[in-house]
């Protein structure tokens, strides 16, 4: 039986965990969902603006909470964007891995700039 590769394997389980963490934060999402559903009960009982004011602090806090995560993400990466450059496959152009080096280093970079705009917006 063939020796699986333990970077190959060690990626594969940062990969399960991190699922694992996304699929919490999607059922999060759903329950604040299911809160935020249950604020018309307010209206319904002649207060408008209690459901007003509490829906305005969840999606300002949620906003708070989700900035100052992608920033921390963002600044964390772009911090190693350097020695993540260095991590190029030896040989230059014709080195076996290069293309796909090149377009990983990319989709980071666009992802980077994709969470700036949003952690700004």
């Amino acid at each position: 039986m063939p020796q699986e590769d333990p970077v190959a394997e060690r990626a594969r389980e940062a990969r399960l965990r991190i699922a694992r963490h996304l699929a919490e934060l999607h059922r999060l999402h759903l329950a604040l969902a299911q809160e935020s559903r249950a604020l018309k009960r307010f209206t319904a009982e002649g207060q408008a603006a209690v459901e007003i004011e509490v829906a305005a602090e969840m999606l300002e806090q949620y906003l708070a909470a989700s900035g100052a995560f992608l920033e921390n993400m963002r600044g964390r990466f772009e911090a190693r964007l350097g020695l993540l450059r260095r991590g190029e496959p030896p040989g230059g152009e014709a080195a076996p891995g290069h293309g796909g080096f090149w377009l990983g280093f990319s989709r980071l970079c666009a992802a980077l700039r994709r969470a700036e705009h949003r952690s700004r917006a």
